[in-house]
């Protein structure tokens, strides 16, 4: 029933993609000492959300198949940040890297609450408050 609501699977595409890019932003301050290392994020969830509703999806040509998801972060693509490199080659900004952190912090919280605002919504509408 949750996943057909719109608002729900919106929800947990975005806590998905928060998923994926927490694990970029973590890999590129891991990394940031290493030589020749080139700092990574995923685009943007809107591009990657928009672009997922697009696609086609993969055909079932068995019954034992399993649907394809609406959306899974696989569908957002990793990019390559802009910006200098150290005399070493390696391009990750700790300072980037931490302002990416409170954005990625943010989005959480965003899903989080689009995630609780539609179970308050099914719950009023069932009449359980």
């Amino acid at each position: 029933m949750f996943e057909k609501t719109e608002m729900m699977r919106m929800a947990r595409a975005l806590s998905q993609h928060v998923q994926q890019r927490h694990i970029e932003v973590a890999r590129n301050i891991a990394n940031a000492d290493t030589p020749g290392f080139r700092a990574s994020d995923l685009q943007p969830f809107d591009e990657s959300y928009r672009r997922a509703d697009r696609a086609g999806g993969m055909r079932a040509t068995h019954p034992r198949h399993v649907d394809t998801p609406q959306w899974s972060p696989a569908s957002a693509r990793v990019i390559d940040t802009e910006g200098p490199a150290s005399p070493n080659g390696n391009a990750v900004s700790l300072e980037e890297e931490m302002v990416r952190m409170a954005e990625v912090k943010r989005q959480h919280d965003l899903s989080l609450t689009v995630y609780r605002s539609g179970l308050d919504l099914m719950r009023t509408s069932l009449g359980r408050r």
